[in-house]
C-alpha cells in the first residue's frame, strides 16, 4: 500500500512537472506573440491563429517528453525567425514587408484543432516558418530599376542602328527609282 502511494505520488509529480513545462513554453510564446501584436507586426485578429500553434499541440498528440521537446523547438524556431527578421526589417526600415509575410503565414495555418497533428508540426510548420523571410537590404524595386535601365539602353541602341542603317526595303525602293 505504501509503495503504491509512493508510485502514485511520483506519477503525479511527473505530471505536474510536465504541465508546468507546457505552461512555461506556451506562456512565453503567447507573451511574445502579444508583444508582436502590440508593435503592430501581427494583426490582432491573427493572434489567435498564432496562439493556436501551441494551444492545439496536444489535441491529437500524446502527452510525452518527446512531443513536449518538439513543441518547445517549433515554438522557439518560429519566435527566433520572427525576431531575426524583425531586427533585419528594423535596420532596413521595412516592417510592412515582415507584417505582410506574417499575414501570409497566418493565412496558411489550419482552421481546425484536429489539423494540428504530427505531420503539421514536423513537416508543414517548419516549411511555413522558413518562408518568413525578408531581403537583407531594401531597395525600391531594384529589379524594376535594372530592367528599366536595360530597356532604355536597348531602345537607344535600336534607334542608333536605325539611323546608321535605314531599312533594306527603303534602300531597294530608292535604287529602283
Amino acid at each position: 500500500m505504501v509503495i503504491e502511494n509512493n508510485r502514485q505520488k511520483a506519477r503525479d509529480a511527473e505530471k505536474r512537472i510536465f504541465n508546468e513545462r507546457v505552461k512555461d513554453i506556451t506562456g512565453l510564446y503567447k507573451r511574445k506573440i502579444s508583444e508582436y501584436v502590440d508593435c503592430k507586426l501581427i494583426r490582432p485578429k491573427h493572434a489567435p491563429k498564432f496562439n493556436a500553434i501551441v494551444s492545439n499541440f496536444f489535441v491529437v498528440q500524446p502527452h510525452n517528453d518527446e512531443n513536449l521537446d518538439r513543441l518547445e523547438k517549433v515554438s522557439e524556431l518560429l519566435l527566433m525567425q520572427i525576431g531575426s527578421e524583425l531586427n533585419k526589417c528594423r535596420n532596413n526600415d521595412n516592417l510592412e514587408l515582415l507584417s505582410e509575410q506574417l499575414f501570409l503565414f497566418a493565412a496558411e495555418l489550419p482552421s481546425t484543432g484536429i489539423a494540428y497533428n504530427k505531420p503539421f508540426y514536423t513537416e508543414v510548420l517548419p516549411a511555413l516558418i522558413s518562408r518568413i523571410q525578408t531581403p537583407d537590404s531594401y531597395d525600391a524595386d531594384p529589379v524594376d530599376q535594372d530592367s528599366d535601365i536595360q530597356e532604355e539602353e536597348a531602345q537607344t541602341e535600336e534607334s542608333k542602328s536605325e539611323l546608321d542603317n535605314p531599312p533594306m526595303q527603303r534602300q531597294t525602293a530608292d535604287i529602283a527609282n
